[in-house]
């Protein structure tokens, strides 16, 4: 197969009333890939696509999704192709799906103009679904464009091509990502992963150390070097939803320690730093839902 992939910013003039915050824009980041078979190869290859997008899913944790196998409306007359190219493309999208033991609903009129597909839809925080993986089977386009490949026989023979998007919209994913965590990113996930919070100025070189430290194993943390009270810092943090808040005093320099405290605001108490940077890189490099 040839694969071709991009992420690429696609324009969509919606109309103002239907634009909704990440979940529908006027331009958005899409995931876009075009693969090229033979029709030998589609099916071993489609099935592939599916399996990356369960894969996508699952490394997400997005484990809610609804599938959605498009096909044309015999009654519309927008789409192109022979009435056998399309029940070619629709035989490859529902074995795959069977092969692959996922649960689907047929809609009628979801198909692209050019052949069927497969959709993933995920629900929001009000339980509305929205598009974000998509996959495709067309035999239709390469027609269009009179695209040919030289097989073993020496002779031009007619690709068949595939559609695919693991996240659909970039934007969209980051949407449903914060509302199916409800804000609270897993740690590997999180912009920022630990929160340094000093309880006085003389406490911010420490801070800073521990920081880099941090730092140096790979984690995304911030030190708050704002002057507010050390509870208003913690709980700032903890609206922010940062996954481990840590703070330094006298004690914790001394030991070489921090008092660890999580987003939920269970108290862990104080922990050797060396400890913490153990069980902060192991949440991370698992991708655990457990802080």
């Amino acid at each position: 197969p040839l694969r071709l992939a991009e992420f690429g910013t696609v324009y969509r003039y919606e109309q103002s009333g239907e634009l909704n915050g990440l979940l529908r824009t006027r331009d958005f980041t899409q995931d876009d890939s075009h693969i090229f078979v033979t029709h030998a190869q589609v099916q071993e290859e489609f099935a592939k696509v599916v399996e990356l997008a369960l894969f996508v899913f699952q490394v997400l944790q997005l484990d809610d999704f609804v599938a959605r196998v498009g096909l044309l409306d015999p009654a519309s007359s927008k789409y192109i192709g022979s009435d056998e190219a399309w029940q070619q493309a629709q035989t490859v999208i529902m074995s795959a799906v069977e092969q692959l033991g996922i649960p689907y609903s047929i809609e009628q009129g979801e198909a692209g103009f050019y052949g069927p597909k497969l959709d993933f839809l995920f629900p929001d925080a009000l339980g509305r679904q929205w598009q974000l993986g998509t996959a495709q089977v067309d035999y239709n386009l390469p027609e269009r464009f009179d695209l040919t490949y030289v097989g073993e026989d020496g002779q031009l023979h007619r690709p068949v091509m595939i559609h695919r998007a693991n996240f659909g919209s970039l934007e969209r994913m980051i949407a449903i990502l914060l509302e199916h965590h409800a804000g609270a990113l897993p740690a590997w996930l999180a912009p920022v992963q630990a929160k340094l919070i000093p309880i006085s100025d003389r406490h911010l070189a420490y801070a800073q150390e521990v920081a880099a430290q941090l730092r140096s194993a790979d984690v995304r943390v911030e030190v708050d070097t704002r002057g507010e009270r050390m509870n208003a810092k913690v709980r700032d943090a903890q609206l922010q939803k940062i996954p481990y808040i840590l703070v330094v005093g006298d004690k914790e320099a001394a030991d070489h320690a921090v008092s660890v405290r999580l987003r939920s605001n269970e108290n862990l108490g104080a922990m050797a730093l060396a400890h913490f940077i153990e069980r902060i890189t192991n949440v991370i490099r698992t991708k655990n839902r457990e802080l």
